[in-house]
Protein backbone atom coordinates (compact mmCIF):
# COMPACT_ATOMS: atom_id res chain seq x y z
CA UNK A 1 0.00 0.00 0.00
CA UNK A 2 3.12 2.78 0.90
CA UNK A 3 4.51 1.61 -2.27
CA UNK A 4 1.47 2.14 -4.65
CA UNK A 5 1.00 5.88 -2.65
CA UNK A 6 4.59 6.70 -3.26
CA UNK A 7 4.50 6.17 -7.00
CA UNK A 8 1.43 7.69 -7.15
CA UNK A 9 3.19 10.76 -5.46
CA UNK A 10 6.11 10.21 -7.91
CA UNK A 11 4.13 10.56 -10.54
CA UNK A 12 2.20 13.62 -9.22
CA UNK A 13 5.59 15.56 -8.55
CA UNK A 14 7.02 14.43 -11.85
CA UNK A 15 4.17 15.58 -13.88
CA UNK A 16 4.10 19.08 -11.71
CA UNK A 17 8.07 19.77 -12.56
CA UNK A 18 7.54 18.96 -16.35
CA UNK A 19 4.40 21.15 -16.32
CA UNK A 20 5.63 23.51 -14.86
CA UNK A 21 9.26 23.97 -17.03
CA UNK A 22 6.92 24.66 -20.11
CA UNK A 23 8.19 28.40 -20.40
CA UNK A 24 7.67 30.99 -22.96
CA UNK A 25 11.40 30.98 -23.87
CA UNK A 26 12.57 34.54 -25.18
CA UNK A 27 10.57 36.77 -27.29
CA UNK A 28 11.51 36.23 -31.15
CA UNK A 29 13.69 33.30 -31.26
CA UNK A 30 11.20 31.25 -33.45
CA UNK A 31 8.94 28.12 -33.32
CA UNK A 32 8.09 25.64 -31.24
CA UNK A 33 8.92 25.37 -27.53
CA UNK A 34 10.68 28.33 -25.76
CA UNK A 35 9.79 30.16 -28.90
CA UNK A 36 8.44 33.63 -29.41
CA UNK A 37 4.86 34.21 -29.42
CA UNK A 38 4.47 35.93 -32.75
CA UNK A 39 3.36 36.18 -36.52
CA UNK A 40 5.72 34.76 -39.44
CA UNK A 41 8.19 36.91 -39.07
CA UNK A 42 9.03 35.84 -35.47
CA UNK A 43 8.41 32.11 -36.01
CA UNK A 44 11.11 32.15 -38.50
CA UNK A 45 13.43 33.61 -35.29
CA UNK A 46 16.85 35.64 -36.10
CA UNK A 47 17.56 38.91 -36.39
CA UNK A 48 14.21 40.08 -37.96
CA UNK A 49 12.36 38.39 -35.36
CA UNK A 50 14.16 40.02 -32.39
CA UNK A 51 13.90 43.05 -34.08
CA UNK A 52 9.84 42.92 -33.75
CA UNK A 53 9.97 41.61 -30.81
CA UNK A 54 11.62 44.56 -29.30
CA UNK A 55 9.88 46.67 -31.67
CA UNK A 56 7.03 45.35 -29.84
CA UNK A 57 8.32 45.87 -26.37
CA UNK A 58 9.30 49.79 -27.09
CA UNK A 59 5.36 50.23 -28.73
CA UNK A 60 3.82 48.56 -25.15
CA UNK A 61 6.25 50.41 -23.06
CA UNK A 62 5.50 54.01 -24.92
CA UNK A 63 1.52 53.18 -24.26
CA UNK A 64 2.08 52.55 -20.85
CA UNK A 65 3.87 55.63 -20.25
CA UNK A 66 1.21 57.39 -22.57
CA UNK A 67 -1.61 55.87 -20.16
CA UNK A 68 0.85 56.58 -16.81
CA UNK A 69 0.87 60.22 -17.57
CA UNK A 70 -2.56 60.86 -18.58
CA UNK A 71 -3.45 58.97 -15.31
CA UNK A 72 -1.02 61.56 -13.44
CA UNK A 73 -2.73 64.28 -15.44
CA UNK A 74 -5.87 63.18 -14.55
CA UNK A 75 -5.48 62.78 -10.26
CA UNK A 76 -3.49 66.07 -10.69
CA UNK A 77 -7.04 67.68 -12.30
CA UNK A 78 -9.05 65.66 -8.99
CA UNK A 79 -6.48 67.34 -6.43
CA UNK A 80 -6.97 70.60 -8.15
CA UNK A 81 -10.70 70.18 -7.53
CA UNK A 82 -11.02 69.05 -4.07
CA UNK A 83 -8.67 71.72 -3.28
CA UNK A 84 -10.87 74.22 -4.73
CA UNK A 85 -13.99 72.95 -3.13
CA UNK A 86 -12.42 72.76 0.55
CA UNK A 87 -11.39 76.01 -0.24
CA UNK A 88 -14.92 76.93 -1.07
CA UNK A 89 -16.42 75.09 1.77
CA UNK A 90 -13.79 77.07 4.19
CA UNK A 91 -15.28 80.34 2.88
CA UNK A 92 -18.76 78.92 3.80
CA UNK A 93 -18.16 78.08 7.10
CA UNK A 94 -16.71 81.33 8.32
CA UNK A 95 -19.96 82.90 6.66
CA UNK A 96 -21.88 80.66 8.70
CA UNK A 97 -19.53 81.31 11.70
CA UNK A 98 -20.37 85.09 11.26
CA UNK A 99 -23.84 84.76 10.92
CA UNK A 100 -23.77 82.80 14.51
CA UNK A 101 -21.65 85.34 15.81
CA UNK A 102 -24.09 88.01 14.45
CA UNK A 103 -27.32 86.55 16.04
CA UNK A 104 -25.61 85.88 19.30
CA UNK A 105 -24.52 89.78 19.36
CA UNK A 106 -28.31 90.90 18.46
CA UNK A 107 -29.52 88.43 21.70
Amino acid sequence: MARFLNSNIRKFLTTQIRMSSDQLGELGKGAGKGGGGGGAVRQAGGAFGKKQAAEEEMYFKRKEQEQLSALRRHHQEEIDHHKKEIERLQHEITRHESKIKKLKHDD
